[in-house]
């Protein structure tokens, strides 16, 4: 059995669960989100509190009851609190900015990058070089900002680049040019 997905997910208050066939909503200060959900694994509700139950004691069973527990989990903690990831922007003229509901990246190239921000996600640049990704909906926030990283992933030699504000990138010697 699943040690994660054994643990009950506990509801606080001013967030509503409804658990449907084949769907789960959720709803909460920020917004609401639904998931829908194999046959494997069934859903119980008592005392401001859900537990995920596999159907059987199969592997794909098992496996279901973890995944569905932390995605009900996380969508409890996006409409009450939210997700968000911070994008570190590093290099000579490398800059963001918002511009209605687009993100305009100049990071080097000879034309600039313009990603349409997706529906339900907010971004704020802060200075020109750090972008906060932010929505109650963590698999878009991972993704969006994953997809920003892409467009110029940061070089081991100076550094340059899109990176997460967490991420430690590993510098590299270069050639010394010494014989």
């Amino acid at each position: 059995m699943s040690r994660i997905g054994k643990l009950p997910v506990t509801i606080p208050a001013g967030v509503k669960v409804d658990i449907k066939p084949e769907a789960v909503f959720v709803e909460g200060p920020k917004g609401k989100l639904s998931q829908h959900y194999t046959s494997n694994v069934t859903f119980e509700m008592k005392d401001g509190v859900v537990c995920v139950n596999p159907v059987d004691e199969s592997k794909a069973a098992n496996a279901a009851q973890g995944l569905y527990r932390n995605l009900l989990n996380n969508m409890v903690i996006g409409v009450t609190n939210g997700f968000s990831k911070s994008l570190i922007i590093n290099g000579v003229g490398f800059r963001a900015e918002v511009k209605g509901n687009q993100l305009v990246m100049n990071l080097g190239y000879s034309t600039d990058f313009i990603a349409i921000i997706p529906e339900g996600l907010t971004v704020a640049v802060e200075g020109q070089n750090k972008v906060i990704i932010s929505g109650i909906d963590k698999q878009a926030v991972g993704e969006f900002s994953a997809q920003l990283r892409k467009l110029r992933k940061p070089e081991p030699y100076k550094g340059k680049g899109v990176r997460y504000e967490t991420e430690v990138i590993r510098r590299e010697v270069g050639k010394s040019g010494v014989k």
